[in-house]
């Protein structure tokens, strides 16, 4: 059936309630839901998200707030509602229980539990179910989660600053950061929503960086160093925080014993890839954090870790700040690969005079809307 303009605006509204859920709710989706009287052209009742991890999904709060108003009346959900004993029982049940006489859903869930067996459910117990309003929107804010559920690994973030002429670091003796201070506020409210952060041990040895999201967020990162050799300083102030904030060091196959034994004895957790190629190392890698059910990866660099991500088709999102500086000399320009996948820009802010351009790579297999 065709949609109203009262059937946009609460699939609108329940949208911009899921993106209340960012940070809190993976590795589960961000799911907003409002309960709406179809009479008088339309009505919202009540509405909800999914608020955290391991609690109520956004349908059930919904319903739970609407109480007997929910009945008769037409839901809107911007994903799929589950029919699964999960962390909590099956959405289709508490639906058909409230006597729901409408479901309108903006996208499918491709968790194989559900991958339309919601929709099957609940059009079984006689409710009509429409499916596709805002479908575009609602799929875009579960990327992340449909990475993991489809392709095994984290929805990968890569993040760099640089000065107008290609130099991805200020030179020695100059000022440590090349961002303004509103830039550096948005890195670290990304690093306070994602599920780890990763650099190479030229940035961990050159910066010495502590990674961590100042103030904490929702989220505390589990800090990771691709370290072929296992070479990371013992006294570097990431393996000094170790015991407190989680840190993972990603050697290679030459890594030796006796340094990998030295790391875990200082608090790191230290997984060894085998693979000879860095590429296929990284791939390795990300496919043990997605087994950990780690949804967003933020890298932060170096160039050359960037690259490496780049040219394994690794980078979904990117988040690339520009300075108006001039720094000179011989820089760290990010490597021009062939065949290099476009960006499709989302979004250009100016945070104190930055440069700020935020979009998704374009790839061939990149997730479906499902």
């Amino acid at each position: 059936m065709p949609f109203s303009p009262f059937d946009s605006r609460a699939m609108r509204q329940a949208l911009d309630l899921a993106r209340r859920g960012e940070g809190f709710v993976e590795p589960n989706p961000m799911v907003g839901a409002v309960v709406a009287s179809p009479a008088d052209g339309g009505t919202i009742i009540a509405e909800a998200w999914h608020e955290q991890f391991g609690g109520p999904h956004a349908e059930a709060l919904a319903l739970d707030r609407a109480g007997e108003a929910a009945r008769g009346s037409t839901l809107y959900v911007t994903l799929e509602p589950c029919c699964h004993q999960g962390k909590t029982p099956p959405c289709t049940e508490r639906i058909i229980a409230a006597g729901v006489q409408r479901v309108v859903v903006a996208a499918g869930d491709p968790f194989p539990e559900v991958d339309g067996g919601g929709i099957a459910a609940l059009r079984a117990a006689g409710i009509a179910v429409d499916i596709g309003l805002l479908e575009a929107e609602a799929v875009r804010l579960t990327l992340p989660f449909r990475m993991l559920v489809t392709g095994g690994r984290p929805w990968v973030i890569a993040k760099w600053a640089m000065s107008l002429d290609g130099r991805l670091a200020a030179p020695p003796g100059g000022d440590r950061w090349i961002s303004s201070p509103e830039s550096l506020r948005i890195v670290h409210g990304l690093r306070g929503r994602i599920d780890a952060i990763l650099v190479g041990i030229g940035t961990a040895i050159s910066d010495d960086p502590l990674l961590t999201a100042r103030p904490e967020g929702p989220r505390r990162a589990l800090r990771i160093v691709l370290d072929g050799t296992a070479r990371l300083p013992p006294d570097s102030r990431l393996v000094v925080t170790a015991r407190e904030w989680p840190l993972l060091v990603a050697v290679g196959p030459g890594a030796t014993a006796d340094r990998i034994a030295a790391l875990e004895e200082a608090g790191c957790e230290v997984w060894q890839g085998m693979e000879p190629e860095p590429e296929a190392r990284v791939a390795a890698l990300l496919s043990e954090l997605g087994r950990r059910k780690l949804t967003n990866l933020l890298v932060e660099g170096g160039a050359a870790i960037l690259g490496t991500f780049f040219a394994g088709g690794l980078v979904d999102e990117v988040y690339a700040f520009t300075a108006p500086k001039i720094l000179g000399g011989a820089g760290d320009p990010l490597p021009v690969l062939p065949e290099t996948p476009p960006i499709d820009v989302e979004e250009v802010l100016h945070p104190e005079g930055d440069i700020l351009v935020r979009g998704l790579v374009r790839r061939n297999d990149q997730v479906s809307p499902r």
